[in-house]
């Protein structure tokens, strides 16, 4: 079945990464300049059009006004290492990555679609490492990303602290899963993690700093997009409603 909305992709050369960038961008089919529309940012950005089935899911929505106007805009990464280096909280390109998004991603959708030019109706969402970007990303630019969805994070120390000295914080709003299951993970570094542990801290601190907050333990979810998927409308009608 052929998508009603419209695919179209633009080039970053980015200086940040010394790199090209590809944004791929999904507009729903009542896209026109005439309207104002949202935008979702995703890491792990092909790995959302194509089992997250976001642009299926954009369509069905779109259609029975169950969100708002919204373009979705992904982002990918070369391979699991080029996605450490950039994703993860001490990644070697982690700044230059956050920098990326902040100084030409935004600038660049805001030039090429009609958007809000405000920090609510900008979302960044992930899963896993790319969750955790999207976290971290918003923490320390609240006034950019006023969303953030985080699919079964990445925790560590280094992400509870920033969440804990985090300005601003109670202008996010927030949507944050993890499955129950997600308890011996097999990480970037050949280690194995519990992810479900740190994630229910996260979920502990988030809650006494105030914030728009939505969580959700998946029962039996495991780190893959099986579990991912099936949460997707219920992401995207809590946050884009």
């Amino acid at each position: 079945m052929g998508r009603k909305g419209a695919f179209i992709e633009k080039i970053i050369d980015s200086s940040y990464l010394n790199e090209e960038m590809t944004l791929k961008i999904y507009q729903p089919e009542s896209f026109s300049p005439l309207y104002k529309y949202n935008i979702c940012i995703m890491q792990d950005g092909n790995d959302y059009f194509q089992m997250g089935r976001i642009a299926t899911l954009s369509d069905r929505l779109h259609a029975a006004q169950e969100i708002t106007n919204t373009v979705f805009a992904g982002i990918h990464y070369r391979d699991k290492f080029d996605r450490r280096k950039k994703y993860h909280p001490s990644g070697e390109q982690n700044a230059a990555y956050t920098k990326f998004l902040v100084h030409e991603v935004v600038p660049l959708l805001d030039h090429e679609l009609p958007t809000y030019h405000m920090g609510q109706s900008r979302a960044l969402m992930g899963d896993s490492l790319a969750g955790t970007l999207a976290l971290m990303t918003a923490l320390k630019y609240p006034n950019t990303f006023g969303k953030v969805i985080m699919q079964s994070p990445y925790v560590d120390q280094t992400v509870l602290d920033a969440v804990d000295n985090a300005k601003d914080i109670h202008s996010i709003d927030m949507y944050h899963t993890i499955g129950t299951a997600e308890t011996s993970i097999d990480t970037t570094d050949g280690k194995k993690s519990d992810f479900v542990t740190p994630n229910r801290k996260l979920n502990d601190l988030l809650k006494t700093k105030g914030v728009s907050y939505h969580y959700h333990e998946l029962e039996d979810g495991q780190h893959t997009w099986k579990y991912w998927q099936k949460d997707m409308k219920r992401v995207l009608t809590t946050m884009f409603n």
